[in-house]
């Protein structure tokens, strides 16, 4: 972690401390009476995360500095996705949301602080097949709940993955061989959509993540426990988008040197099949999951052309070096055809 004046968890610190100084926590019983010392903890690309420390408590209060769904509360949304998660066991438990920006020019969330480290695929791919298997299975109230809904999920997808690469296209840092097999692609995806008629005629509806990726769990082998802690842009439905995104090669390298093989997803997909109580799931689950895949592949290398494009010109989050070097090995023709021929073929 950087400590210059320019490294954005540097320079928002003040702010936070003034913060935490400024509102009357007295209605919020982990933090009422308590001071804190204000410590950095991970940055991603749309929120700086600090680690707060009393003598009894550690906590995490989130600065949001960007949405990934379009909306100015995005705080406010993932504290209510946090809320109607929190007796699961597997997610961080919620404490204070505040989008008012009277103290300080950005949404804040305050959370549960859940030491651990992150996920190991060699290791901890059955007890990630678990912890999604008892999210999704979740008693969220349908009509209720606040969720984007995947009513067309494959059109929802084709149709943000179109506005995604069109960035790319009409780049002149694009690569022309890149660009001409993506349209392909996205021709054959605006082709395959009507598949999406298997999920409306037989929904299985679930809080679905969206963003399993290995960095976002929380894995503790001293406690025995596991934890899915980012939950920035969930959508209310089919658990085949969790475990297609958990499986995805774009996923698995995000951080790490992993490709998980055919045998290592069949594996993960039977753990997950032995944890969900629900027999018609269970009967379908490798049909939704094959409808789906090509699809989350979609989605990921459509933000990776379009970040690819947007951290050489205008970005306006961070730029994180780990994330430009993942982009630059993503967008590699190679790479790239290894994702979408065989469903192309197919």
């Amino acid at each position: 972690m950087k400590t210059d004046a320019t490294d954005p968890m540097t320079a928002m610190r003040p702010a936070v401390e003034a913060y935490l100084e400024a509102v009357d926590w007295s209605g919020v019983p982990v933090m009422a009476g308590r001071r804190f010392r204000v410590e950095p903890l991970a940055r991603g690309e749309y929120n700086l995360n600090y680690r707060l420390v009393a003598p009894d408590i550690e906590l995490v209060l989130r600065v949001n500095i960007g949405t990934q769904i379009g909306r100015e509360d995005q705080i406010v949304y993932e504290y209510k996705a946090l809320k109607l998660l929190e007796e699961s066991g597997y997610t961080p438990r919620p404490y204070a949301v505040d989008d008012s920006r009277r103290h300080i020019s950005r949404g804040i969330s305050i959370m549960a602080f859940l030491p651990g480290r992150p996920l190991d695929y060699r290791t901890d791919l059955a007890a990630a097949a678990r912890l999604l298997a008892a999210i999704h299975q979740v008693a969220v109230p349908e009509t209720q709940n606040h969720l984007i809904r995947e009513q067309e999920p494959l059109s929802l997808i084709f149709s943000e993955c179109a506005s995604l690469l069109a960035r790319y296209f009409e780049s002149d840092l694009a690569d022309p061989d890149i660009r001409r097999f993506l349209k392909e692609v996205l021709a054959w995806a605006d082709a395959a959509r009507h598949r999406e008629r298997y999920f409306q005629a037989d929904p299985w509806q679930a809080i679905v993540n969206t963003e399993v990726n290995s960095g976002n769990f929380i894995v503790n082998p001293e406690r025995g426990t596991i934890h899915l802690v980012d939950w920035e842009m969930p959508r209310w439905g089919d658990p085949s988008t969790d475990l297609c995104h958990f499986c995805s090669p774009l996923t698995t390298l995000w951080k790490t040197d992993y490709r998980m093989s055919a045998s290592d997803k069949q594996d993960f997909l039977a753990a997950y099949r032995a944890a969900v109580g629900d027999r018609h799931l269970r009967d379908t689950l490798a049909e939704r999951v094959r409808l789906k895949d090509p699809f989350v592949y979609l989605r990921g290398i459509s933000w990776s052309a379009m970040g690819w494009v947007a951290y050489q010109t205008d970005y306006a989050g961070i730029r994180n070096p780990d994330t430009w070097a993942t982009l630059r090995r993503y967008m590699n023709l190679k790479f790239i055809r290894s994702l979408f021929e065989p469903f192309m073929v197919e």
